[in-house]
């Protein structure tokens, strides 16, 4: 005898609940496309930069690292109005050489921040399924991590610039020199930035990114200077010159002392002439165009 089935009604909606069949609606609003896309990762990227729109524990070391770049081109402007001096103590272009320490510990710190997120919490692909592509990703990371590198590099050559006018010195000289600081430091941005997010874009923990950026910058750094204090006591002045083409730092200062006109922080305050200098721009220029390919590369294999 077959067993019978109990058959029980549907429970029916009790109270305030209701059930609303409202499907599928589709989006008639405007559609911004690609550009306001890229456009919108570059600014809060760069806002990001500087913990724009994050907690407040986020804010304290790029803005103090912002500070510590602008106090000493402030006290510099003191000195130099109180004093009723003829030059500033220090050119606009051996500003950033001398201040190399902060801008690699702000880069170490931004550049895991900027991309290694993504790469932790695999949200890349999540962009690409927009209509976002591998270059616009790219793109608009290195743009606005290179612009925050500029906001950091060039606001203290603004503070020595207006102090400078301010100071009563000569508006030519101190409008020329302003100008090739700002030439140098764009070019500091681009390379830096390019180093450092290809370093961070290889692990997506942060603090292994943090090490290796700084690793990078200071150790290479350090090397080139003792290499190049031994060729200098050695004589070997020209093989000095040529060892300056294995830090990020050392290319900055050869371009600009070649063809910059600036003085040069090389062992003897000899720099590359300009036909060395070509070199310099050569590998400075490769590098960066090098670090935007490494990171399409790495991008197009996460994305996938």
């Amino acid at each position: 005898m077959a067993a019978e089935q109990s058959v029980q009604a549907p429970a029916t909606p009790s109270g305030d609940s209701r059930i609303h069949n409202i499907g599928y609606r589709s989006y008639d609003g405007p559609r911004l496309g690609r550009s306001y896309a890229r456009m919108s990762l570059y600014s809060q990227s760069l806002r990001g930069a500087y913990g724009l729109g994050r907690s407040a524990k986020s804010k304290v070391l790029p803005m103090l690292l912002f500070v510590v770049m602008c106090v000493p081109a402030a006290i510099m402007v003191a000195v130099a109005v109180a004093t009723k001096a003829k030059e500033l103590p220090l050119d606009y272009t051996r500003y950033a050489i001398v201040m190399q320490a902060v801008i690699s510990l702000y880069v170490a710190s931004q550049a895991p921040q900027s991309v290694s997120r993504d790469l932790r919490f695999k949200t890349v692909p999540l962009y690409f399924s927009r209509p976002i592509e591998t270059g616009d990703y790219v793109r608009a990371k290195y743009a606005a991590l290179a612009s925050a590198l500029f906001i950091l590099t060039a606001a203290p050559l603004l503070v020595l610039y207006v102090g400078a006018l301010l100071a009563e010195l000569d508006f030519t000289d101190q409008t020329k020199g302003f100008a090739q600081g700002l030439v140098s430091v764009a070019l500091l941005s681009l390379l830096f930035a390019g180093i450092g997010l290809v370093i961070a874009s290889v692990t997506p923990r942060r603090g292994f990114g943090i090490a290796a950026v700084i690793a990078v910058l200071t150790i290479s750094y350090g090397a080139v200077s003792t290499l190049q204090a031994i060729a200098d006591v050695q004589g070997s002045g020209d093989a000095g010159i040529l060892i300056g083409l294995f830090s990020p730092i050392t290319l900055i200062d050869g371009v600009q002392s070649a063809f910059l006109g600036a003085s040069s922080a090389f062992p003897g305050g000899v720099g590359p002439d300009r036909t060395e200098g070509i070199f310099f721009v050569l590998v400075t220029l490769g590098l960066i165009v090098g670090s935007h390919a490494l990171l399409m590369r790495r991008y197009k294999k996460v994305g996938l």
